[in-house]
């Protein structure tokens, strides 16, 4: 697969705005583990290769266990996670899936007993952005590194 554009190049004024939205929801207070969980699990949604290898290294640098990465995908299952990051990963989903999901009330009730309304407007704001960085990785095929080590 080859990458499609640079898309900073393409189109620095909208792209550096992106960024300035990156960075301010970055700096939103959110707990730095749940900020990472979420942007891996609506990157594993999307299938967002670039993303998940990015949000999965910095966890991991920033001390998040290998076992609670490799379950993400299945934190249903898991009694790896608080309630806190459930609630937040369930409307990761439910947001990241909303042609399907329609926001349901329920999901939406149990975020409320986690998160104030501001944390909850900061945390979809969070998921947002992730959608849109998704979008453009896949979009535009940006390529994660390769550890060659690997290969």
């Amino acid at each position: 697969m080859q990458e499609r554009m640079d898309y900073f190049k393409a189109a620095p004024e909208p792209m550096n705005a992106m960024l300035a939205f990156e960075k301010a929801v970055r700096g939103s207070g959110l707990e730095h583990s749940l900020f990472e969980l979420v942007k891996t699990r609506a990157s594993q949604i999307n299938g967002c290769a670039y993303c998940i290898h990015m949000h999965t290294s910095d966890a991991r640098r920033a001390g998040e266990s290998q076992e609670r990465l490799y379950l993400l995908s299945a934190w249903r299952e898991s009694s790896l996670y608080t309630p806190r990051e459930r609630a937040a990963l369930d409307w990761t989903e439910t947001l990241t899936l909303i042609a399907q999901t329609a926001a349901p009330d329920d999901v939406y009730e149990n975020l409320r007993k986690h998160f104030d309304e501001e944390e909850i407007v900061k945390l979809t704001l969070l998921i947002g952005a992730i959608n849109v960085w998704n979008r453009i990785a896949v979009g535009f095929r940006s390529q994660h590194p390769v550890n060659s080590d690997a290969a």
